[in-house]
């Protein structure tokens, strides 16, 4: 079971101990796509639950990158300013299309290694740690393909086409198979040293 709600910026996942829950992707933790699947593409997914457990789902690359900005939306709704009917879907992909037409994209982070922004899509996430206020991603750049850690506001990750104007960085490249644990990644994230690293970047 998985669904989207593009207002709302949740997806419905399953949950063991009460059937469903509705999470944001800043609660994801982990996101790798599965060997062999190509059409459509598949990714294991881990998240964290709001009954304190921590769960996987599957989704496609469509789920990911697509559903959030609500171009697969099938729901109806009423325009209260003039009392018709319409579907969401066109509302919603008639401002994702102005908004990237006018070169803005609902995702962006900083590579390291080419230094300089990119934009991606959630699929190029692979670890996920949040903390109270902000939240570290590692991101694989999806043009030289090596990994960066970002540091952003949650919002940043969950709501397209909120950018935060400044984001911290990681001063360093990191390989596939070399990564933190999401635990190590998380410890990181809320120690000093990590933030006089972000901190100093951002200056």
């Amino acid at each position: 079971m998985a669904g989207m709600n593009a207002l709302t910026g949740t997806f419905r996942l399953s949950c063991p101990r009460h059937g469903e829950a509705r999470v944001l992707l800043s609660s994801f933790r982990q996101i790798g796509r599965l060997a062999g699947t190509a059409h459509p593409a598949v990714y294991r997914v881990a998240f964290g639950c709001a009954c304190g457990g921590e769960h996987a789902a599957l989704l496609t690359q469509e789920d990911l990158d697509v559903a959030p900005l609500g171009l697969i939306a099938h729901e109806p709704f009423v325009n209260l300013m003039t009392s018709r009917g319409g579907d969401l879907r066109d509302e919603l992909t008639a401002i994702a299309g102005m908004r990237i037409g006018a070169g803005e994209w609902p995702w962006s982070f900083f590579c390291y290694l080419e230094d300089r922004p990119r934009p991606v899509t959630p699929s190029s996430f692979t670890l996920i740690a949040a903390g109270s206020a902000r939240v570290a991603v590692a991101v694989a750049c999806p043009g030289c393909g090596s990994i960066s850690i970002n540091v952003c506001t949650r919002a940043h990750v969950d709501v397209p086409f909120v950018n935060d104007a400044r984001i911290g960085v990681v001063p360093h490249v990191y390989a596939a198979d070399a990564l933190p644990t999401v635990e190590a990644f998380r410890e990181q994230l809320g120690s000093s040293a990590f933030d006089e690293r972000r901190l100093e970047l951002e200056q």
